[in-house]
This record gives C-alpha cells, sequence and structure tokens, in this order.
C-alpha cells in the first residue's frame, strides 16, 4: 500500500512538472518581444497648431471593462479574476457613452483597452472606439499579449490581448510606441505586461512641436522598476523640450505626484505601500492634478465608499512652455472602472516660459 501511495505521488509530482515546464516553455515560445521604439502611424499631411493653442485632454485607465464597483480583484488582495459577462457589457457601454460626451476633446489617452482577452469576454474595445469615433486618429500600443496566464490557479486569466490608446482629432506626424525597460523576475515576466508608452507628435506652426504622450507604468512591483522607468521617460521628455518642444505626458503612473497631499472629501486616502515621484523629478515642470478627486481605489473588496482606501495615481506633466487653464476629476464612484477619469485645458505659451510658482490647478 505505501509503494502504491509513494509510486503515485511521484507519478503527481513528475506531471506537475511537466505541465508545468510545458506552460512556462510554451509562454517562452509565443512571448510578446516588441523592440525598443516601433512606429505605430506616419501621416504626410499632419494637422498643425497655433504656437497658442489652447489643448484638451482627457485620460482614463478604463480597466477593460471589468474592474466595476463590484469587483475585487485577485493581483490586489481580493479572489476574482473577472466579473460577468453582463456587468462587463454594461461597463462597457457606459465608458463608450461618458467617451462619446467628451468626444469633443482634442486628446484622449486610455489604458486597459482589451482586443481579445477572456477576462472581457473577448470584446475589442479599440474596435468599438473606431466605431464611435470614425473621424478620428487612433494609436494603440499593445503592452499585454500573452496566450494563456495561468493564474488564479483556481480560474486562470487564460488569453489576454491588451494596450493603450491614444486618439485625436488632430493627425499626427508620428505615433510611437516606446517599450519601457526592466520588468519582472522570471518566469512571472512570461505572464504579465510589456509596459510602454505611446509618443505622439504634431507640427506646430512657429516651427517646434506639440508632443503629448500616454503612458502605463508599472505597479506590483517594489519600487525599483518603477523608477527605472521614469527615469526612462524623464529623459525623452527632458529632450523633447531642450529642442523647444511642448510636451504633455499623461496617464496612469501608478505613482503620487511629488509631495502629493490629498484633499478627499468622500474617500480614504490610501497610505498603503504609498509612492510618490521623487520632487527632484524634473522640478520646473509642472505635476497638473486635482486633489480633491480620487483616481484609484483598492479592489481587495467590492467598492465601498466610507471604508475603500483610494489614491491619486492618474495626472498629467507638461513642460514650463505650456500653461494649466482646467484640471478636473470626474468622480463617477468606480462605478465602471476602478480609475476615474481626468480632464484638463492647456495652453501653449508660444516663446514664454513659465516658472513654478506661477501654475494652478495642482
Amino acid at each position: 500500500m505505501a509503494k502504491k501511495i509513494l509510486k503515485f505521488l511521484m507519478g503527481l509530482i513528475i506531471f506537475l512538472i511537466l505541465v508545468i515546464g510545458g506552460l512556462i516553455l510554451f509562454a517562452t515560445l509565443t512571448r510578446y518581444s516588441p523592440e525598443e521604439k516601433t512606429l505605430i502611424l506616419h501621416i504626410d499631411q499632419p494637422t498643425v497648431f497655433s504656437d497658442t493653442a489652447q489643448i484638451s485632454v482627457l485620460t482614463w485607465n478604463i480597466g477593460y471593462a471589468g474592474l466595476g464597483d463590484d469587483m475585487d480583484f485577485f493581483y490586489d488582495g481580493g479572489k476574482s479574476m473577472r466579473t460577468s459577462r453582463e456587468r462587463t457589457l454594461e461597463n462597457h457601454r457606459a465608458i463608450l457613452d461618458f467617451i462619446r460626451k467628451n468626444g469633443h476633446k482634442n486628446f484622449l489617452f486610455l489604458q486597459e483597452v482589451d482586443k481579445e482577452s477572456k477576462r472581457s469576454y473577448r470584446i475589442n474595445t479599440l474596435d468599438s472606439l473606431q466605431q464611435l469615433m470614425p473621424d478620428t486618429w487612433h494609436a494603440y500600443g499593445k503592452n499585454y499579449d500573452v496566450r494563456f496566464v495561468p493564474v488564479p490557479f483556481y480560474a486562470p486569466m487564460g488569453k489576454v490581448n491588451s494596450g493603450i490608446v491614444s486618439s485625436s482629432h488632430a493627425a499626427p506626424i508620428t505615433s510611437e510606441r516606446f517599450s519601457f525597460p526592466g520588468s519582472y523576475p522570471w518566469p512571472s515576466n512570461l505572464f504579465n505586461l510589456q509596459r510602454c508608452f505611446l509618443l505622439n507628435r504634431y507640427p506646430v506652426d512657429n516651427g517646434r512641436e506639440l508632443v503629448v504622450i500616454n503612458t502605463h507604468n508599472s505597479a506590483f512591483d517594489d519600487g525599483n522598476l518603477r523608477i527605472k522607468q521614469l527615469n526612462y521617460l524623464g529623459n525623452i521628455l527632458e529632450k523633447e523640450y531642450e529642442k523647444g518642444n511642448y510636451v504633455i505626458a499623461g496617464g496612469d503612473w501608478n505613482m503620487c505626484p511629488p509631495d502629493f497631499e490629498p484633499e478627499f472629501f468622500f474617500n480614504r486616502f490610501d497610505t498603503m505601500d504609498l509612492m510618490h515621484i521623487p520632487k527632484d523629478f524634473l522640478p520646473e515642470w509642472q505635476w497638473v492634478y486635482d486633489a480633491t478627486v480620487p483616481t484609484n481605489r483598492r479592489l481587495q473588496t467590492p467598492y465601498d465608499p466610507a471604508t475603500t482606501l483610494t489614491t491619486l495615481i492618474d495626472f498629467f506633466l507638461i513642460s514650463p512652455n505650456i500653461k494649466t487653464l482646467e484640471v478636473r476629476g470626474e468622480h463617477l464612484d468606480f462605478k465602471h472602472s476602478d480609475h476615474n477619469p481626468v480632464l484638463a485645458r492647456f495652453q501653449l505659451l508660444g516663446d514664454r516660459t513659465i516658472k513654478p510658482t506661477e501654475y494652478i490647478g495642482r
């Protein structure tokens, strides 16, 4: 009897080794490995902006239409992998409706836009955006392409195909995808995101360029990966500004702005594992956010405004030759995404620059 049990256990161990080894081999062979820089769009007749143009931008991590207020999430200490199909479709419709109502904005930055993923029931949100806004330029930067994500083991996430989208009424000179450096340790990096940002260029009538960047930085690391990515992005931002260009960067930074102090009225601020962007990072530039509205919530449990911890990680960074006219967080009670959208208006300042003391909207 003991020999039979031992034989069974040995067989089980060998089976598990073969399954896990096969899964890792499959993930390695099919791994999405983009170049550091990839051209997404190139337009021969781009839209030209005035050097005093007003620019409106909306940024929103839409949580692949699957992280509404009913959800907890296993990556954040919860148990669930996805909500129901009916709720996902409801979230998707509501997200598209909000985008439609704000479709007049010059630029739209979206993160966690699924094209064909098990977690969002194969909904193609990029296709829906193109149908909703057919006269708009849509640049898609893929950052998650895994054939089979094996976690959580009791209900695997399965196939994921997702990315970030920069949409604009204006035609860009180019839209490029930049891969962030670094990754999670092996083998988890085989099943995780390949983080990136999108950089769009537009000509300005004074011979310079307007550079708009949609970013989605890493999460769930000890902070070293996020700092590495931040420094990589910062180097590009500085080089663009040194050329005389106007630069707007926004998105989901997965960090709070430097020295951020919340002014939330209806939510608790999340101080767990809190990470701020270093205050010496581009100190002459302006961080633009609405301190009264949280933009992200914890997903350990479904949303409860009285108890759920919230934070602010979605915002903008602008170069000193741009002025903030308005910034507003739109508190949607995390009904259809675990993030709230942020809207802002800016103005290009021609040949002027302004000091941080002149900034508004922080």
